[in-house]
């Protein structure tokens, strides 16, 4: 078959000795990625997560192959980027394919398997999931299975390592011979490649039809029970008592995280830094006889030394590490997309499928990887949608946790009105967007996996990698910004800029002139717009004015680059924009609000 190849990553595709690594959403193929190649990538128990390729070298024999993550998919009929990702790459002539079918609900990734096999590329299957397919009462024969696919089977338990090796013997082997795989007919149609599919009649159709004939032929049941974990993970589909329990778990979650972050930060980190760290700079710097504004950038009020380690590592850190967490058991148990499928008449309500709300929920720890993951919506309208939500009103775990210690240190009930006021932006701009753009929002179609204890290994290598992702991408930033306070604070420079802002500042926001460092610091990374409210001795309207405007606040540099990247610049500028004014907007508001009812009582 023919295909045309698109301009973009034509590097990649270009490369020869490439294998693709394909299969549908939620069945473990970023676990034979990081142990194929050893480059760490993040697995989670939802549909999503490789929304892009990743590539690694993979050792065959004495052959060194590049393994690429293919977005996962449903299908190969490009209806979202991920598809269409999927599609290019198979058209760019890979040596071979390693198809990860899920034992544990076969007739999907069979179909998909059909599709993909339409393309003649020699292909071998790893049959994921046989423990889970197993404790579900499935027994498999392996042997017409492959005799069914005309191609190598081999079970496989990824995350345990169990059949990791047989593939790449397998490959030697097929590879070696240049054995193509069969295919159950030669692909007819391609365009462009913007999907594939069999001559006449409906190929989708035809594809499931021979993929539930394969799966009556090799699938038998066995007397296995139902464990507590299938159970409870039935009971979370259903409105009662699915609906309680998910709220129950994000309240928990909810818990420890703030609770737990705040209990970290007086306990060890505050005590650390005031009475360990600082201290120690201070014996270090102060015998230097530096001159002043050198000996105040270091180690005055605004010194690098001091406010990095109060600001980073004593206002960030606790709740970004609790929330990675509690994130990553949600994604590796299964309960985000059962949470997803609760609330999706909810979510139909503002516009959107409830499989955002994962997204979402991807959004309060960064969202950039949230604004990514929406490559799955099948429409652009949702895609657009969901990342203005995310950015109007979302706010990533380090500015959550930033806030929390300084709203919950006035009143818990300047947390309670900071929040609501969050979540009436997000309903208005779902709504607004709803309404004004063009395009439609398709029904929820998600692939929902079985609720799994998480895999410990797996587990704490996906901590590993996310801790160290957020040090190596946000701690620079960070420490720009802190760098730039430092400056501005003991040049002179911010009483300069308060008194130009002045009548935003202090006028419409009733905040001090310093607070004008918020506004500035805040365009490097959004926590940084709240750290610097921590000195100014803010009554608690100004406190909750000073929130609302953080929480609001444009997006950070790292997120306009990728809604440029992912959209347009126009897009971007234009969120930037809107999110920028909504956040003075609605804190001058506030403030306006509040006396204003003050003066009446």
């Amino acid at each position: 078959m023919k295909c045309q190849l698109i301009a973009e990553d034509s590097e990649i595709l270009a490369k020869e000795n490439k294998i693709l690594l394909m299969g549908p959403p939620n069945v473990g193929k970023s676990v034979f990625f990081s142990a194929l190649t050893n480059v760490h990538v993040i697995s989670s128990n939802y549909p999503g997560t490789t929304v892009s390729y990743m590539k690694g070298t993979y050792q065959v024999g004495d052959t060194q192959y590049t393994l690429i993550d293919v977005p996962g998919t449903y299908s190969l009929a490009a209806t979202s980027v991920a598809e269409e990702v999927a599609i290019r790459f198979m058209c760019s002539n890979p040596v071979a394919v390693l198809f990860v079918l899920n034992a544990a609900d076969l007739e999907g990734s069979i179909k998909l398997a059909l599709e993909v096999m339409e393309y003649e590329v020699p292909v071998v299957f790893a049959l994921n999931l046989m423990d889970v397919a197993e404790r579900k009462g499935f027994a498999i024969n392996v042997n017409l299975l492959e005799q069914e696919l005309g191609a190598p089977v081999i079970p496989t338990v990824a995350v345990k390592g169990q059949g990791l090796d047989q593939i790449t013997k397998t490959f030697e082997q097929l590879l070696a011979a240049k054995h193509p795989a069969a295919s159950g007919r030669a692909c007819t149609a391609c365009a462009g490649c913007v999907g594939c599919g069999l001559s006449g009649g409906n190929p989708g159709l035809e594809y499931w039809e021979r993929a539930r004939e394969i799966v009556r032929k090799v699938v038998s049941r066995t007397d296995g029970q139902p464990n507590f974990l299938d159970r409870l993970g039935d009971a979370l589909l259903r409105p009662w008592p699915g609906l309680p329990l998910a709220l129950l778990i994000l309240l928990i979650s909810l818990g420890i995280v703030v609770g737990g972050g705040k209990a970290l930060r007086a306990v060890l980190l505050l005590p650390l830094v005031n009475q360990g760290i600082v201290p120690f700079f201070e014996r270090l710097i102060t015998p230097l006889n530096l001159p002043l504004v050198l000996h105040n950038i270091l180690i005055g009020n605004y010194g690098i030394l001091r406010i990095s380690f109060e600001w980073i590592l004593a206002l960030v850190m606790p709740y970004v590490i609790l929330f990675q967490i509690q994130f990553a058991l949600l994604e590796d148990s299964g309960v985000l997309p059962r949470i997803a499928v609760m609330f999706d008449s909810l979510m139909r309500k503002l516009g959107v499928q409830g499989g955002s709300l994962i997204h979402i929920f991807l959004g309060f720890g960064c969202a950039v990887p949230a604004i990514i993951g929406t490559r799955t919506a099948t429409t652009h309208k949702e895609r657009l949608m969901v990342t203005a939500m995310v950015c109007f009103a979302i706010p990533c775990i380090s500015q959550t946790g930033a806030l929390i210690s300084l709203l919950s240190a006035y009143s818990f009930w300047l947390l309670v009105a900071t929040v609501l006021t969050g979540f009436t932006v997000f309903v208005s701009v779902a709504l607004i967007l709803g309404k004004f753009l063009k395009g439609n929002v398709d029904p929820l179609i998600l692939e929902v996996p079985n609720l799994l204890v998480p895999e410990p290994k797996a587990y704490f290598k996906k901590l590993r990698v996310r801790i160290g992702q957020f040090l190596v991408e946000a701690e620079g930033p960070m420490l720009i910004a802190v760098f730039i306070a430092a400056i501005l604070a003991e040049t002179g420079a911010l009483a300069g800029l308060g008194q130009l802002l002045k009548p935003v500042v202090s006028g419409w926001l009733g905040l001090p002139e310093a607070a004008v460092m918020s506004l500035i610091l805040g365009i490097i990374r959004r926590e940084m717009s709240v750290a610097p409210l921590l000195g100014l001795n803010l009554n608690p309207l100004q406190m909750y004015v000073g929130a609302v405007v953080s929480l609001l606040y444009l997006p950070c540099l790292s997120v306009f680059g990728i809604i440029a990247k992912e959209f347009n610049a126009r897009t971007a500028v234009a969120i930037t924009v809107s999110t920028t004014l909504t956040a003075l907007f609605m804190g001058g508001l506030m403030n306006h609000l509040v006396l204003f009812v003050q003066s009446i009582f």
